[in-house]
């Protein structure tokens, strides 16, 4: 990873992050929260291993008063007549025994005894008792649950016989129980504070600060992305951290250029915006004129006239889409369940095509092909632009072939989408067009034509999360087929 000088230069790179932004609260942060996961992660280890470490002090414990209790025993039976009760009451009181009972050769004989002060509570048998039965005996030590006198048997050590008996007091055994659970803990704290701290300094070295040097390398590329300047140099040695840097440094050189790029077209649009303006205002007042030259006796200018009126005609329009495409700046979709059969209807009888009469003498005759009710969650109002222009391009494509021809609109749905298709009879879009589809003043397929239709409708359907797309073009006819995403509310 990265040592601390290049923190240094990152945060002299840029500004620091406002206050604020990082003082949300401490556990609310990244370390913050690693830290609190690491105590609670070491003690829960510390505990999974406390378990059988109390069960196995308890039985070692045990077997220690075994073998102590054994040995005294052991001296009773080599010299019987050596004991005296003052010596015998001193072996149990060292072995901290009441009484020791043996078991040699299926002989079962009390070897040393005293008075005990109560009667035996509990039994514990420590030759076949398993993990669980350990641990449980433990905790109800530890607890309290096991108290007055206790019996322990065992297994005599060195094969010195059967099996060793003993009556003890479990009040001792509690109070080391106690003592030792509680160094255990201690120890445990103080493994997990030092783990925790080890580890909130690591992840502080190793991962937020990197992550850290993004987040203000973001917000400084925010205030100024137009300065290349500002642009993130990947210097991270963790790969993922790399990668992350390094694909931060291509989008922010992307959008540094696009966003050059869109200054110097804003300007050249307002440039041409206003000569735009100002041209049509010239051809206005040229046209005036050449209204008046349509009245000429000259037969030369009689047969002139029209034309130039035409290109006029054409350089207004012109002028006209230009800047009504330069101040354009859609709204936000509001969509809304749309029935589009109904939607098709609407749009088809705006253009002069009637629907419901398919043999009338219009050249262009209309068929919906859409499911009865069908409803499509879009903006209303921008939907119908979208099929306004495509049907227009439709029948303009079909009129100028001379010929008539038929508009299919056809809708459906999937799991996922809607979709919604225009298709033509007419004689399909020219190689220039079709490289240039939805490009403004590029992509159009009539002499004259702007291209602003295509465009301007892509954007519409883009703007709902969608896309419009050419599905064919041919001599036999052209389908345009837009998808728009369902709504959560709808599918």
């Amino acid at each position: 990873m990265r040592d601390g000088s290049e923190i240094d230069q990152a945060e002299q790179i840029s500004p620091p992050a406002p206050r604020e932004a990082w003082t949300g609260g401490f556990w609310r942060t990244l370390s913050g929260r690693f830290l609190i996961l690491t105590v609670v992660f070491v003690m829960v280890a510390e505990v999974l291993i406390f378990v059988p470490s109390i069960a196995r002090f308890r039985a070692d414990f045990l077997n220690m008063r075994l073998e102590k209790a054994q040995i005294a025993a052991l001296a009773q039976l080599a010299a019987p007549d050596m004991v005296t009760p003052e010596l015998e009451r001193e072996l149990l009181a060292n072995a901290e025994v009441f009484n020791v009972v043996l078991r040699r050769n299926e002989v079962r004989e009390l070897v040393l005894s005293s008075q005990l002060p109560q009667p035996i509570s509990q039994t514990f048998d420590l030759r076949g008792a398993g993990p669980m039965a350990l641990i449980g005996d433990a905790f109800a030590a530890l607890t309290g649950r096991t108290g007055g006198i206790i019996r322990v048997i065992g297994q005599p050590v060195q094969d010195a016989g059967l099996l060793i008996e003993i009556t003890m007091d479990a009040a001792p055994l509690r109070a080391a129980l106690i003592d030792y659970g509680a160094r255990i803990l201690v120890l445990s704290a103080v493994i997990s504070a030092i783990t925790a701290l080890a580890l909130f300094w690591a992840v502080q070295r190793l991962m937020v600060a990197p992550i850290r040097r993004v987040v203000l390398h973001m917000q400084s590329y925010a205030e100024a992305p137009e300065d290349a300047r500002r642009v993130i140099a990947p210097t991270s040695r963790v790969d993922e951290l790399r990668r992350a840097e390094e694909a931060m440094a291509v989008m922010q050189t992307q959008l540094t250029s696009a966003l050059r790029q869109k200054e110097r077209l804003a300007q050249l649009g307002g440039a041409v915006a206003k000569i735009s303006h100002d041209l049509r205002n010239i051809l206005t007042s040229a046209q005036l004129f050449v209204d008046r030259i349509e009245g000429s006796q000259d037969p030369a200018v009689a047969r002139a006239a029209p034309k130039l009126v035409g290109s006029i005609s054409r350089a207004v329009a012109l002028c006209e889409s230009t800047l009504t495409f330069g101040r354009a700046e859609e709204a936000a979709p509001q969509p809304r369940p749309v029935d589009i059969a109904l939607l098709a209807r609407d749009v088809a009888e705006a253009d002069g095509i009637d629907p419901d009469a398919p043999n009338a003498p219009h050249p262009v005759t209309l068929h919906i092909d859409a499911p009865q009710g069908l409803l499509i969650w879009a903006d209303p109002e921008q939907l119908y632009r979208v099929l306004s222009n495509l049907i227009r391009n439709a029948r303009q494509a079909i009129e100028a072939q001379g010929k008539a021809g038929q508009i299919t609109i056809s809708a459906g749905q999937s799991p996922v989408e809607y979709w919604v298709m225009v298709s033509d009879t007419g004689p399909g879009l020219p190689e220039r067009a079709r490289a240039h589809l939805f490009e403004a003043f590029s992509g159009s397929a009539r002499k004259g034509g702007t291209g602003l239709g295509l465009a301007i409708a892509a954007e519409l359907v883009r703007g709902h999360g969608g896309r419009l797309e050419l599905l064919r073009s041919t001599a036999q006819g052209t389908a345009f087929i837009l998808h728009l995403p369902k709504s959560p509310t709808l599918s």
